[in-house]
């Protein structure tokens, strides 16, 4: 079998995705149970497809099928490592979220053309991860966006989703716009879309006509499509507002198309690499934005809401991690944090159960003393510092490695602290030291192995330039002043600067008011606007009170 046949297998699995959309136009009711047979035997076959094409990648290596197209532009399909494991993650993350539909909307009259708009999303994230040209990179891109808006507008009655599909919708053609510029560079310095042919030339320098100005442009733009895709700083607030879609929407968009920014990175890492500027906006904004939403979640008392500020956390860390060259690590992470939060949506109603009986049992108090909060710190770094030089990580050469492995430092320091500094028994110190240790060694075993599944074709890791190491430093420096102020939080619960400022990050320091004030996405005059507002008052939980509330608290301060 050549390769076309062997590659052309993989395309099967958006094939029965984009079927099952095209039938939901046809059957509507309350019981449409031809969609949701096709939906389901297409998450099986889907899962089926992504483990025969990862057998044919481990014994054929990249597979590519013969271009579609003219001039060196047109569609082709690429299966590496990359696109496997992507794909093999959509695939389950797609079973799981059509599942769910399949009795969360039961009984809904629109039923089966949500399950449609929900397969139709499930393609275009499939294609995008197999795409091997740019053509097709491209096209896939503006499909992931545009189907996405379709599940954000699927209950049209509801103002808050408008407004914040419009949001969206003004930043994916941003980015939109970005990917196409930058995509146009490269095109014009290599004269080919595909992207295997990119990557060798740019590996082996076999093009001498390269403009080193045109790479770092195509980088810069690469990177700034990425950012509006995950919802980066400051256009992360249309994230925050499309909890009032269907809850297998939110899990679909956190656990899978927000992936999208970090993908891009990592599948054009080769492009990262020979630009200067480009990684350093990644560790800058990425940095900042893990940073700013993480503190921010922190603050929430809707778990909706925390959860779309984990994600836009978790992007950013992302994000941050492909600025520093980590690109398997942020696969790992990016994989991790997926499962993840599609459990926590799926679960969410289970998640409040949870969290209201908890209040019935006392917790352990903290004593605040310096000693044992140093104890803790101390515990951490001990134990990180061990396994890296266990795991034979090389500080010169592997600096960003260890400078995230350092940010996980900093977790396991609150967590040794909330332990030691606190009036519970030896055996919860005891349970917190071993999930530490479990923890650091997740964490250095399966950065080995990503590395060792995508190192074939992702660049190596190169030591960081003086302006990287600065931007390291920094980001160190600042995430550590965030988890010291976190730890000696119970002293300073009363304190009035920390209440206020508890207040304002609760709002996200008002960010999104201006957003919504510069894309006009809320119309402050319009008669429509009182009655958004008493209807989201309907609704306690609802990021438009929160909004609101915001706003009155910027004035009266």
């Amino acid at each position: 079998m050549n390769q076309n046949v062997l590659s052309l297998l993989a395309i099967l699995s958006p094939a029965v995705f984009v079927l099952t959309a095209i039938v939901s136009w046809f059957q509507t009711g309350l019981r449409p149970n031809l969609i949701k047979k096709m939906a389901t035997i297409s998450t099986i076959l889907s899962i089926m497809i992504a483990a025969i094409s990862g057998f044919f990648v481990i014994n054929f290596g990249l597979l590519e099928t013969s271009l579609l197209g003219t001039e060196q532009l047109g569609l082709s399909i690429r299966l590496d490592a990359l696109s496997i494991l992507m794909l093999t993650m959509i695939a389950l993350l797609g079973f799981i979220v059509v599942r769910f539909s399949l009795n969360y909307l039961d009984g809904d009259t629109r039923q089966g053309v949500f399950i449609g708009r929900l397969a139709a999303t499930i393609a275009s994230v499939q294609l995008l991860v197999l795409s091997g040209t740019l053509t097709l990179l491209f096209i896939s891109w503006v499909l992931t966006s545009m189907s996405l808006h379709r599940l954000l507008i699927f209950y049209r009655e509801r103002p808050g989703a408008i407004i914040a599909a419009r949001k969206k919708f003004i930043v994916a053609r941003i980015g939109d716009a970005c990917l196409l510029a930058a995509f146009v560079i490269l095109y014009s310095q290599f004269e080919t879309g595909n992207l295997e042919i990119i990557f060798q030339e740019i590996k082996s320098n076999l093009v001498s006509g390269i403009s080193m100005y045109g790479m770092e442009a195509a980088a810069i733009l690469l990177v700034f499509a990425a950012l509006l895709k995950s919802a980066q700083f400051p256009t992360h607030g249309w994230l925050i507002e499309v909890m009032e879609t269907p809850t297998p929407v939110s899990a679909l968009l956190h656990a899978g198309l927000l992936n999208a920014g970090p993908f891009l990175i990592v599948r054009m890492a080769f492009v990262m690499e020979s630009s200067t500027y480009a990684p350093l906006i990644l560790i800058s904004i990425g940095g900042f934005t893990a940073l700013f939403a993480s503190i921010v979640f922190l603050t929430q008392t809707s778990i909706k809401t925390a959860l779309g500020y984990s994600s836009v956390a978790h992007m950013g860390f992302s994000l941050l991690t492909c600025g520093l060259g980590l690109y398997p690590a942020a696969m790992l992470h990016l994989v991790a944090h997926s499962f993840y939060k599609a459990h926590s949506f799926l679960s969410s109603g289970s998640v409040i159960e949870v969290i209201r009986a908890s209040k019935v049992t006392a917790a352990s108090k903290r004593i605040g003393s310096p000693f044992r909060i140093g104890l803790g710190i101390f515990l951490a770094l001990g134990l990180y510092v061990t396994f890296a030089f266990l795991w034979g990580i090389d500080p010169k050469n592997e600096l960003s490695l260890l400078a995230i492995g350092a940010i996980i430092v900093l977790g396991l320091s609150r967590l040794f602290t909330s332990a030691i500094d606190s009036n519970g028994s030896l055996k919860l110190i005891l349970r917190a030291s071993i999930l530490a240790v479990i923890v650091t060694i997740s964490f250095f075993t399966l950065e080995s192995g990503s590395h060792y599944l995508l190192s074939s074709q992702l660049p190596e890791l190169v030591s960081p330039s003086l302006i990287e190491i600065i931007l390291i430093a920094t980001v160190l420096i600042i995430f550590g002043a965030a988890v010291f102020i976190q730890i000696l939080a119970p002293t300073l619960s009363n304190n009035s600067f920390y209440q206020a400022m508890a207040i304002h990050f609760r709002n996200g320091l008002y960010v999104n008011t201006v957003f919504d004030r510069t894309v006009r996405a809320l119309y402050e005059h319009h008669p429509q606007n009182k009655s958004i507002l008493i209807t989201e008052v309907k609704n306690s939980k609802s990021i438009e009170v929160e909004r609101f509330e915001g706003q009155h608290v910027l004035q009266n301060n």
